[in-house]
């Protein structure tokens, strides 16, 4: 999924489904590398609806040092992140019914995002979308299984 987004040193990037955490530190250093000065670096803002994984990402993103280039947050992250927006790049880590529209508009032009849709357990393929004069041009890379994405533009379980 990284390779996918085309992540590059100093982009802003929201991931959308925080989990361990572990994905956004992966994301933080290709966007804001240990080894490059702190005025290039990016950043990553991510948002997790499940409070218990949010205290988790916290601790493992302090843990292994990352927490001065990635922001946790707690909430429905269906329809994004507006407060930080627009973002260079997204990334969806749960499937969601269609792409959300409120996640295209907080993409810069020229951004891309990543996300799995589909169906809730089966029947997901990976899109990238483009962001490109204002249109979302979409693209297929392949069948995936993810967990279901929940909350306001998501699955309603």
């Amino acid at each position: 999924m990284n390779e996918a987004l085309e992540l590059e040193a100093g982009q802003k990037v929201l991931e959308v489904g925080s989990g361990s955490g572990w994905h956004a530190c992966t994301v933080a250093e290709i966007v804001a590398p240990s080894n490059a000065p702190r005025e290039t670096w990016g950043h990553v803002y991510t948002v997790e609806i499940v409070p218990q994984l949010v205290d988790f990402a916290r601790r493992n993103v302090e843990r292994v040092g990352y927490a001065d280039r990635i922001t946790v947050f707690c909430g429905d992250g269906s329809g994004g992140h507006k407060p930080e927006a627009p973002y260079d790049r997204i990334l969806v880590t749960a499937a969601a019914p269609d792409v959300p529209e409120f996640l295209t508009e907080q993409l810069k032009s020229g951004g891309v995002m990543v996300i799995p849709v589909g169906g809730i357990y089966l029947y997901q393929t990976l899109i990238r979308v483009r962001k490109v004069d204002g249109k979302a041009k979409q693209e297929r890379l392949g069948g995936v299984a993810f967990v279901p994405l929940v909350g306001r533009y998501g699955y309603k379980l």
